[in-house]
């Protein structure tokens, strides 16, 4: 196999050569009227001008037969030199080769094998490639190349092209039933003074024009819910979310998630909406067996089965008894360490003994106090809120909350979350957000708010294991 450098070199003297012979390899512009898919349901016999990308080429001496391939699909080509005339048959036997983006333009026919194909009788090299495609040269199965250099993935592997065009109508879906139950779509601040609205480690930076250290946001919700308070009563957001934290077949640095908020609505509220969202984005796709309404699990009953106890053992009011909660995470095995944070402890054990169990869609409602400061408390209850996390074949996909309207209750809880970070028990505990706790002073009416992973329900609806898969530039180290 020729050296890829080598193949590089040659291709670049070829592009001297054409621009010394008076040929633009690279035309501003070219009118296509017809799109591979537009001229395979085309009468024979009509004509088409088309454009796309060389991927395979036969050379028969006085003919030769190509594929060209655009977004849509694609189609023969058939360049014969009678035809063509010598001087651009020549041309493309010569200068143009798997990879160049051509323009071509003839009359539609059938070959004897039953193949539509285009007959052409006007060429145009509209970009010369200077690199091979990648069969040409390692083929392109190595997950890290494959998401290092997805232009290539995207050439080679139809299959992922058609993923991201699932994704895409899946965004098209939720939009779609947003929409139509009256949600206002809204855009709020990426670069913030202050992370909130989820537990997570924020990324910082610093402007200089403003002289103060900025953070990425954790979550839209903050600034979502003052929209609720300044009257709109229907308002979601899906939007770019980023977090600190480490990369696994699950999670990723940059995500995308719809956040929502509903006045006078709470967590029910959301769940019957999250069942909508889910079962349109399934038909989008062509999924029709997944059927509502979804199992509705308590967590309380769900911790005494599978944890042995009840959940109010690890509990005390609106903390954990953690002395009580490391005894039973060392029961049941769990790894830790003394200044591992109470909520990572709960979690581990969530999904050590529960989060197994969870291959059918449930929603599993009625979560601790200590880990939620931002839901309302249970009537009755000081230790579980109105929250629901939703799994679908052990993946969490959602996660909702009757929304706490109380500031001072509010108040009390960024409070005890910003006592326990300064005591170093829990780094991504949430603070205090001064402006958001007096916007909530002003009036917030019952409210229900949801956040749906897109890049995790794209995954379940696709069948796909891996986040990097279903995100088209996925977190990756710095190539040396």
């Amino acid at each position: 196999m020729e050296p890829l450098a080598e193949i590089i070199i040659k291709k670049q003297e070829k592009l001297k050569e054409l621009r010394a012979r008076g040929i633009d390899p690279y035309p501003p512009r070219y009118l296509k009227t017809h799109s591979v898919k537009d001229i395979l349901s085309l009468p024979l016999g009509g004509s088409a001008r088309t454009a796309g990308r060389l991927i395979l080429i036969r050379e028969m001496g006085k003919a030769s037969f190509a594929h060209l391939q655009d977004s849509t699909g694609r189609i023969q080509i058939y360049l014969k030199r009678d035809k063509l005339g010598p001087e651009s048959y020549d041309f493309f036997k010569k200068d143009l080769h798997i990879g160049d983006f051509i323009g071509a333009e003839g009359a539609i026919f059938k070959t004897k094998t039953g193949e539509t194909t285009l007959e052409v009788n006007s060429l145009t090299l509209l970009a010369k490639a200077l690199r091979p495609l990648p069969e040409k040269w390692h083929g392109l199965k190595d997950a890290e190349l494959r998401y290092r250099h997805r232009h290539l993935d995207l050439i080679a592997n139809s299959e992922i092209r058609a993923l991201f065009e699932i994704r895409s109508k899946i965004i098209s879906a939720i939009r779609e039933v947003m929409d139509g139950l009256g949600f206002l779509e809204v855009e709020t601040p990426v670069l913030l003074s202050q992370a909130g609205g989820a537990a997570a480690r924020p990324f910082t930076t610093f402007h200089k024009a403003l002289d103060s250290e900025l953070c990425l946001r954790i979550a839209t919700e903050l600034y979502l819910k003052r929209l609720i308070i300044g009257g709109f009563e229907k308002v979601y957001e899906i939007g770019r979310i980023f977090r600190n934290e480490g990369i696994d077949t699950r999670h990723n640095p940059e995500f995308t998630m719809l956040e929502a908020y509903q006045a006078y609505a709470d967590y029910h509220t959301m769940a019957e909406l999250l069942e909508k969202v889910i079962v349109r984005s399934a038909e989008a796709v062509g999924k029709k067996d997944i059927k509502p309404p979804f199992a509705r699990l308590y967590l309380p009953d769900l911790w005494k089965t599978h944890c042995g106890e009840d959940i109010h053992q690890i509990l005390s009011g609106k903390t954990f008894n953690r002395p009580h909660l490391i005894a039973l995470a060392k029961r049941h095995g769990i790894s830790m360490e003394d200044t591992t944070p109470s909520a990572k402890i709960f979690e581990r054990l969530f999904d050590t003994r529960i989060l197994p169990h969870l291959k059918e869609p449930a929603f599993i409602l009625d979560h601790p106090t200590a880990i939620t400061p931002l839901a309302k408390l249970k009537s009755g209850e000081e230790s579980l809120v109105e929250r629901f996390e939703f799994f679908y074949n052990s993946e969490e996909l959602a996660n909702a909350y009757t929304e706490l309207n109380d500031p001072v209750d509010q108040r009390e809880r960024f409070m005890e979350q910003t006592r326990q970070k300064e005591a170093g028990r829990d780094e991504e505990a949430e603070i205090l957000d001064e402006d958001f706790v007096q916007a909530l002073e002003c009036g917030m009416p019952p409210t229900g708010g949801i956040g749906i992973g897109i890049d995790r329900l794209v995954m379940v609806l696709s069948g796909k294991e891996s986040i990097r898969e279903v995100i088209l530039f996925p977190a990756l180290k710095r190539e040396t």
